[in-house]
């Protein structure tokens, strides 16, 4: 069994993303939604232990911006950015996002 963390950050402000929508979906379905906190981060999204599998994390990105007064494209370039990735037996997965308006970047963090 694995945890799991992750991070948003705001890379247009050099800021946290503090207030952004994340769902967590498994192999059946959704499986938690919260709000990033004032560090961006969202600590008790993810269920302790995490069963081996597919998971995927949706970030509601556009609505993130247009809250914060940023006008986008109509539609947005980003609406909702989705990251799917495998967790394995034992460990911890930190999977950080980066994101502006028109880019976003990911890895496996520690």
């Amino acid at each position: 069994m694995s945890t799991l963390s992750t991070h948003v950050l705001d890379t247009m402000h050099g800021t946290p993303a503090a207030g952004m929508s994340v769902v967590l979906s498994g192999p059946d379905g959704e499986i938690a939604r919260g709000r990033t906190n004032g560090d961006g981060r969202c600590p008790d999204l993810a269920p302790s232990p995490l069963p081996a599998g597919a998971y995927r994390l949706q970030f509601a990105v556009a609505a993130y911006f247009r809250a914060r007064n940023i006008e986008l494209p109509d539609p947005p370039f980003l609406d909702v950015v989705s990251i799917d990735f495998g967790v394995t037996a034992e460990g911890h997965y930190h999977v950080p996002l980066l994101v502006s308006p028109f880019a976003y970047s990911t890895y496996r963090g520690s």
